[in-house]
């Protein structure tokens, strides 16, 4: 038997620790930039925002983003309606970066393709689409929910310059964008506008840029520099305008009287008002008006409220109203004008050295100089036609020596101003004066007593005649052949009475004839040059 040999012990071998793949490393590595993705977005995550629009035109959930100087702040996550249905309520989600611009006053808009003011701005979202621009506000006090402006703001914060307000009467062709001048240099633009609340007026918001909102003190007067200026005047015909772009788009311009260039620049937000051209801004302050009525005999068709009370050249005051009136105890109608003067634009003469000037004492020393000249020199106001053109009547003051004195009462409210008949209505009355003394000419009582007074120099003649040395004979006939051709031409139908009493009727028409310019000039005064135009039944 074959010894079998023998096993040698067996020992115990260790267990083999477990050995990580290297294919392993990819998803773990993975999930780790992952996480730390997940994780940075959970902590830039900055708030939510809602933002209320008119409409939501051009927005898109997930795609649209919110800007502030072309970066990326947020995205638009949701976009629904109010629960009234009268707005469009945006839910935006924005950077964690982007929380300190989220204040009370921040503005934001969408940005869209827009011309204002001659500029054409959002062209770039033709193709990237539209995004919700961002203007950042100046308050310390963080915000939620916005209301989005429905047109992007034409200023931004952080540009160099002020803001002021300027209120005006009406809009005109002024719109939001419109450049602001400054001796036909542009220096700003209009922000915005809005009506006042009494509806009496309009309210505009401008900025002028940096350095040249300096060139604004506090008398600077600003005017509505749109479209063309035309004037004719004395001087001929001349055309003004600030620049082609505030033809098509208007525009406002400012200057200062070169005496107040030393008062400073005007603080922020200072309110001005908006005049109707420069002529009306830069002539002198009105100061307190005193109101007149004036009582016009004649035909008021061309005068109208705003029309110059003219002395000699001068523009002193302004016609504030018409109207009519009926007097019943003298069963007459009266058409007062009632009109402004403002004393402070007659200076005070001060001989050197004299007492300086003093706005409220000057006034009330120039009215009583005018109620003086009144009473003593014949100071008394006319119609007469500024425009031949359009038939524009105004008031000029001046002085009438062969004016009737009156007697003015200063405590009268108002004071009655007294008037004097205009040039053309003095001709028509002279004209019918004339006429009047003609038609009561006894042409032909005249013409019997020359007849009755040559048939006695007759009988004289032939007294003489007989009488007289018959060397006298021959100056008897030449005198008797006189008077017989005196006679003869003296006639009834004689040809010379004839030409006289056709001379008359000639005379006599052309008075009716003038009479008839005279109306037709009143009621049109434009017909010297355009014609008489048909009137209507």
């Amino acid at each position: 038997m074959t010894e079998i040999p023998e096993l040698p012990p067996a020992t115990v071998a260790p267990r083999h620790r477990y050995r990580l793949q290297l294919i392993w490393l990819v998803p773990a590595i993975a999930v780790l930039i992952g996480g730390w993705l997940a994780l940075r977005a959970v902590m830039e995550r900055g708030p939510t925002v809602t933002i209320s629009f008119a409409t939501a035109e051009g927005l898109e959930s997930g795609k649209t983003r919110i800007r502030y100087k072309d970066v990326d702040i947020g995205m638009v996550k949701e976009i629904s309606l109010s629960p009234d249905r009268s707005r469009v309520l945006v839910t935006a989600q924005f950077l964690k970066r982007a929380e300190p611009l989220l204040v009370a006053d921040t503005r934001f808009w969408v940005v869209r393709p827009r011309f204002a003011g001659g500029q054409l701005t959002g062209i770039g979202t033709l193709l990237s689409g539209a995004h919700i621009g961002v203007d950042v506000g100046k308050s310390s006090d963080s915000a939620r929910e916005f209301v989005g402006e429905e047109v992007a703001p034409i200023v931004t914060a952080g540009l160099p310059g002020r803001q002021y307000s300027i209120h005006a009467p009406d809009l005109g062709s002024i719109d939001i964008g419109s450049p602001v001048f400054y001796r036909r240099l542009k220096v700003g633009e209009v922000e915005a506008y809005s009506l006042d609340k009494d509806g009496r007026g309009v309210s505009l918001k401008v900025f002028i840029s940096a350095p040249y909102d300096k060139y604004v003190t506090p008398t600077t007067r600003f005017w509505n520099a749109s479209g063309i200026d035309v004037t004719l005047d004395s001087s001929g015909l001349r055309v003004q305008t600030q620049s082609a772009m505030a033809i098509l788009v208007g525009g406002v311009a400012f200057e200062t009287l070169p005496g107040d260039a030393n008062l400073g620049q005007a603080p922020a937000d200072s309110t001005f008002t908006l005049h109707r051209d420069r002529a009306e801004a830069m002539k002198a302050p009105d100061g307190q008006m005193q109101v007149y009525v004036m009582n016009f005999k004649e035909s008021l068709r061309g005068l109208s409220p705003g029309a110059p009370v003219d002395f000699r050249g001068v523009v002193v005051g302004e016609v504030l109203s018409l109207g009519v009136e009926y007097e019943p105890e003298r069963e007459w109608f009266h058409f007062p004008v009632y009109v402004a003067i403002y004393p402070e634009r007659i200076a005070m003469r001060r001989p050197p050295g004299g007492a300086p000037a003093n706005a409220g004492t000057d006034a009330l020393r120039v009215k009583k100089g005018l109620l003086k000249a009144i009473v003593e020199r014949g100071f008394r106001a006319q119609l007469r036609t500024g425009n031949l053109l359009t038939g524009q009547l105004y008031v000029a003051l001046d002085f009438f020596k062969d004016a009737k004195k009156v007697a003015l009462n200063p405590a009268t409210v108002p004071p009655e101003f007294p008037t004097v008949y205009a040039s053309l209505e003095d001709l028509q009355a002279s004209l019918g004066r004339i006429l009047k003394n003609l038609e009561q000419v006894p042409f032909a009582a005249v013409a019997d007593d020359a007849r009755q007074t040559l048939q006695g120099l007759d009988k004289l003649a032939r007294r003489l005649e007989s009488e007289v040395a018959p060397e006298a004979q021959a100056a008897l006939a030449g005198l008797r052949l006189t008077l017989g051709n005196m006679e003869r031409t003296l006639a009834a139908d004689s040809p010379v009475l004839s030409d006289v009493r056709d001379a008359a009727r000639e005379i006599a028409r052309a008075a009716q004839a003038l009479r008839s310019l005279a109306d037709t000039l009143d009621r049109q005064p434009e017909a010297l040059l355009k014609g008489k135009r048909e009137e209507l039944p």
